[in-house]
């Protein structure tokens, strides 16, 4: 701080704490009545209070949504001005230190004004289990087309060209679904996304997705991209997954998350294979059709294996 008291920078906490809830991957979220955006859970790193950073997110955490968190990690530390000002240049600088947060959802919720939230509502570009969201081709395709002819330059104009090629796939390039965090950042920048106006990047931005508060969809996008490349070399997928469980509801909860549809029989073959699972000797009673056999994790995997998780395999054509 200097002599004058101006430019503090204050110390925040966030979560995007994520589960799997009727095969669609969620996010737990905060929303007040009269409020119009969503927020994670998040509140000020208390120095005299909190002995580490993880131990003031898990606080914030338990008192806002009366849940105590499992397995966390770090993300990133987001410090953009504007990014956590409802006016850019006002009030304090909030330097926000994002988590990544993994658990099962069971049973209601206890805390007042919580609920779990589909993320593609955030991000609809983002799930093409079914097929290549409309939303792409109708407006984000030629926004984003406008936004590279409207570069004041060559030289901007190609940055812009190829920012688009690898984000939305082009070229024979093809969908990558890791780049959750670029492709926002891409919209934010073509003013594209509601944060942008917001933010006092443009005077006019569209809707494109639900906005969040502050910075917390971009928080977000960085978990989704973390997640959605983590779970190919470990077994965080197993986290959002009951004691016991039949393969075809494994493959479902890695779908959500990835937003890509996977072959039956080469991912049976493939989470088999890599000795991720093995069977419980008992079938699910709630199986419709043919009895489905249940399987548990393979814990001792983590010390068998440099690397085990679950590879997707190819990757879906039908970009720009």
């Amino acid at each position: 701080m200097t002599d004058t008291g101006q430019h503090v920078v204050s110390i925040g906490l966030s979560a995007a704490i994520v589960s799997v809830v009727d095969e669609q991957p969620s996010v737990l979220v905060v929303h007040h009545p009269g409020d119009a955006d969503d927020a994670l859970p998040f509140g000020p790193f208390d120095p005299l209070h909190h002995r580490t950073l993880e131990s003031g997110l898990r606080t914030w955490v338990r008192e806002q949504t009366h849940l105590d968190l499992g397995y966390a990690e770090q993300l990133y530390t987001f410090g953009d001005r504007g990014r956590h000002l409802v006016k850019a240049g006002e009030g304090l600088r909030v330097v926000s230190v994002g988590y990544l947060a993994l658990m099962r959802a069971t049973g209601e919720l206890k805390a007042p004004d919580t609920l779990w939230r589909d993320w593609y509502r955030y991000f609809p570009w983002e799930d093409w289990r079914k097929a290549k969201p409309d939303i792409i081709g109708d407006h984000i395709v030629p926004a984003l087309k406008a936004f590279v002819k409207a570069a004041p330059n060559a030289g901007v104009a190609d940055q812009r060209r190829e920012r688009l090629r690898l984000c939305f796939g082009s070229d024979g390039i093809g969908w990558d679904e890791e780049k959750v965090l670029e492709r926002f950042e891409l919209l934010y920048e073509a003013g594209l996304v509601q944060e942008s106006a917001r933010d006092g990047r443009v005077t006019k931005s569209q809707a494109l997705g639900d906005s969040m508060v502050f910075d917390h969809r971009r928080i977000l996008a960085t978990a989704i991209a973390r997640l959605r490349g983590k779970m190919k070399y470990r077994p965080v997928v197993f986290e959002l997954m009951p004691p016991s469980f039949t393969l075809l509801e494994l493959q479902r909860t890695v779908e959500a998350l990835s937003g890509v549809r996977l072959h039956k029989q080469n991912f049976r073959r493939l989470v088999e294979g890599q000795g991720l699972v093995e069977g419980t000797g008992k079938v699910a009673s709630y199986a419709r059709g043919r009895p489905a056999e249940l399987f548990r994790f393979r814990r001792e995997v983590l010390s068998e294996r440099p690397a085990p998780g679950v590879r997707l395999g190819s990757r879906p054509r039908g970009g720009v």
